[in-house]
């Protein structure tokens, strides 16, 4: 599985929310989609990000390079200081994991 997270500088007052819905609800129909959460600073700079998790870098791939999405953020660039940064981390399994009480 792989999550990736999607974080935008935002202009003073900028209202993503609106944003975050289209982009999560057209996501959702992109084959490997497993969920997306929406997440704000609450302190200094605003900053806002979705938290993908999808099930092979692949499908994240496609749904970056689709149109749909490429159309979704140029119509938010008036809310953005900056281009979204975009950071993918694969899930590593914990299973073997151990707590040693140390």
């Amino acid at each position: 599985m792989m999550k990736v997270i999607e974080g935008y500088e935002l202009k003073r007052g900028a209202d993503i929310q609106s944003l975050f819905l289209k982009l999560r609800s057209y996501a959702m129909t992109f084959p490997g989609f497993i969920s997306a959460e929406h997440i704000r600073s609450v302190e200094g700079t605003p900053i806002a990000a979705l938290l993908y998790n999808w099930k092979r870098r692949e499908d994240w791939e496609a749904w970056k390079s689709s149109k749909l999405r490429q159309q979704l953020l140029h119509e938010a660039e008036a809310l953005l200081i900056s281009k979204p940064r975009i950071t993918i981390y694969e899930v590593v399994p914990t299973s073997a994991w151990t707590y040693t009480g140390d």
